[in-house]
């Protein structure tokens, strides 16, 4: 029995679409982090910057038990070393 269309694009959905390498450091600083929700930002920032530096700075926010939320705890880090990138996401809005 054939599936219909809906069906498809559910299942197509579900798999992964990373072509190129930022796509891929960003869903892993997505996943470090346990902030899925934002993994576009974490792309875009993998896009644009040095992917060492931000993969570093997520291995060592995901390794603190303390803060809960890790993904602003990020963010935050990455400002105060950069305070530059804050201007530039705020531009672009």
């Amino acid at each position: 029995m054939e599936k219909n269309y809906l069906e498809i694009l559910k299942e197509r959905g579900k798999k992964s679409h990373v072509y190129r390498k930022y796509q891929m450091i960003g869903l892993m600083i997505a996943q470090l982090l346990d902030d899925e929700k934002h993994k576009a930002l974490y792309i875009k920032l993998a896009k644009e910057h040095n992917n060492e530096h931000l993969l570093s700075i997520a291995k060592d926010v995901s390794e603190r038990k303390n803060i809960e939320n890790k993904g602003g705890y990020f963010m935050k880090v990455l400002t105060q070393t950069h305070p530059y990138l804050l201007k530039n996401l705020k531009k672009k809005k």
